[in-house]
Order: structure tokens, then C-alpha cells, then sequence
């Protein structure tokens, strides 16, 4: 559901002449990074599309009880997937293209940039416990944002001069300051929220230390729940408006981290100056960010 925020960022890329070089995508990210990658200058109103008429039912598919490997089955990203005009193999894609998915055994990031397409997509979608996990070459693989939420590393190994970071969810939000309910749910959920913004944060920071990073906003801070696609086209427009404002006053002037100056997570970055960290440093129009998703 959060990845609808992913289509209007790409429309607002799409509008300031952005063309990456390099895309890196985990989790719903890989999805919408391979249309990106297949169809690059014109994927968002596609996407949209797409986006703006899924219902819970065209991904959550209940599969059979004595075969499931998740509660629900992969039978409607299959068919998501078929709709997008995507070439059979990884390497067939316009754009270099990265899939992060985590091998399950070993917790580590598994780098997929050839191969069988639609095998890579679903690994990469497979949230452990919902969807089920895919094996490929004796490894066992599952959704890559339980370790690369953000995969700027992905992208720095891929050889990207600089990074444009599309994130989406809570986890990439300043985090409130006031404790949660005290039910045993609702420390769990602060829990791996703290854990998923601390490995964003140090992603990001390593990534800006050797290059220009670009965080673009979506202009969300509260995020519907991952199931509830009613509210597709409300992130959409919203992020569509947000990073386009912000790339009419991006300038770039070498390595750092480039977020919205509103952002108080911009000044958590380790090892930065502050000042630096926290607002849009301004170059020349002419240079552009370029790769990552």
C-alpha cells in the first residue's frame, strides 16, 4: 500500500527531467523501481493507474491451508506483475536494475540484478509470515526490507555518483517523542519502528559521508495501514506536490545529505555537520542527483 507514495515522488522526477542511471529497489520498492527501470521518463501515470484502482484483494489473496508458506498467496502480485510490461529477465530492463530481497538462513541482502523477473519481484514482496518466501539456488528469500529498507548500499555497489532515496512509511518519519500505550502490541510496534528508523539512519549516513544523498518528501506523515488501499491516490497527490517542491529548490554541492529543512531527523545523521544536514545546500541547477530508488 505505502508504495502509491512511490508513484506521485516518480511523477515529480519524471516532470524535472530526472533519469537514473542506476535503480535499487526492496520490498514494494523493487515493484515500482522495475517499472521505473522498464519504462524510465514515463512509468508514474502508468503506476498511478495501477495504483489509484488496487483493491486489498488484487495482493492479498488467501491461498490453501495445507500448502501455505504465508497466510495469503502470491497469486495477485503474480498478476500485478504480468500487467506491467516488464521483460522476462532483470538484465533486459532499460535501466540497470537491482533487486534486494534477504536470504532468510543468513539475514543478509541478496543482490539480484539478473535472472528471472517475476522470481526476483515476488522475493523481494515476500513479507515473511503474509507472503510466501521464495527459493532460489538453495537460498531462501524474503522481503528485503528487514535489512535494506532504504538499499543505498545496494546503489553504492552498484556504482552510483549520487542517490535519490524515495522512502515511504513511518519508519522513514521523525519519530514522535511520547511513549506508546502501554499494551504488550504497542511496545512491540514502537520497538521495530526504532529499529527500522536507526538502520535507515545509518544507511543514509553512510551513503552521504562519500556521496550527494537526496531524501525526496512525500508530504505524509500519517500512513494508512499497509492493507487499506483507499487511500491511493491521497498519496499520490500528496507526494507528487511535496517532492516537486522540493526539487525546484534542490541544489547540489557535493557529498552530504539533502532533506527538507522542516525534517528534524536530517540533523540525527552521524558524522555531519548539523547545519549541512539539515537543510538543501544549494548548486547549480546543472548538476543533477541521479540513482536509487
Amino acid at each position: 500500500m505505502l508504495g502509491a507514495a512511490h508513484v506521485g515522488v516518480g511523477h515529480a522526477l519524471e516532470q524535472h527531467g530526472c533519469r537514473p542511471d542506476v535503480i535499487t529497489g526492496t520490498s514494494v520498492g523493487a515493484l515500482n523501481g522495475a517499472v521505473a527501470a522498464a519504462h524510465p521518463d514515463r512509468a508514474a501515470p502508468w503506476s498511478e493507474h495501477v495504483w489509484t484502482q488496487l483493491r486489498r484483494r488484487g495482493v492479498y489473496q488467501l491461498g490453501f491451508p495445507a500448502s501455505r508458506a504465508g497466510i495469503f498467496t502470491d497469486r495477485g502480485l503474480r498478476r500485478l506483475i504480468a500487467r506491467a510490461g516488464l521483460p522476462t529477465r532483470v538484465e533486459e530492463l532499460a535501466v540497470p536494475f537491482t533487486v534486494v530481497p534477504m536470504d532468510l538462513v543468513t539475514g543478509a541482502p541478496a543482490l539480484l540484478n539478473r535472472g528471472d523477473l517475476t522470481t526476483a519481484l515476488l522475493k523481494s514482496a515476500a513479507v515473511p509470515g503474509l507472503l510466501p518466501p521464495v527459493t532460489r539456488e538453495g537460498r531462501t528469500l524474503v522481503d528485503g526490507g528487514v535489512t535494506a529498507y532504504v538499499p543505498v548500499r545496494a546503489a553504492l555497489r552498484a556504482g552510483a555518483a549520487s542517490v535519490v532515496v524515495v522512502p515511504t512509511g513511518p519508519e522513514n518519519s521523525p519519530l514522535s517523542a511520547t511513549l506508546p500505550p502501554r499494551r504488550a502490541g504497542a511496545a512491540a510496534s514502537r520497538a521495530s519502528l526504532l529499529l527500522m528508523h536507526r538502520q535507515i539512519e545509518r544507511d543514509l549516513a553512510e551513503a552521504s559521508r562519500r556521496l550527494p544523498t537526496v531524501v525526496l518528501p512525500t508530504g505524509t506523515d500519517v500512513w494508512p495501514a499497509h492493507w487499506d488501499f483507499r487511500h491511493s491516490r491521497r498519496l499520490v497527490q500528496a507526494a507528487s506536490a511535496t517532492a516537486g517542491r522540493f526539487l525546484d529548490d534542490l541544489r547540489v554541492s557535493g557529498p552530504g545529505l539533502y532533506r527538507a529543512e522542516d525534517d528534524p531527523a536530517a540533523a540525527t545523521a552521524a558524522g555531519h555537520d548539523a547545519a549541512a544536514s539539515a537543510r538543501t545546500r544549494r548548486a547549480p541547477r546543472s548538476t543533477p542527483a541521479r540513482a536509487g530508488l
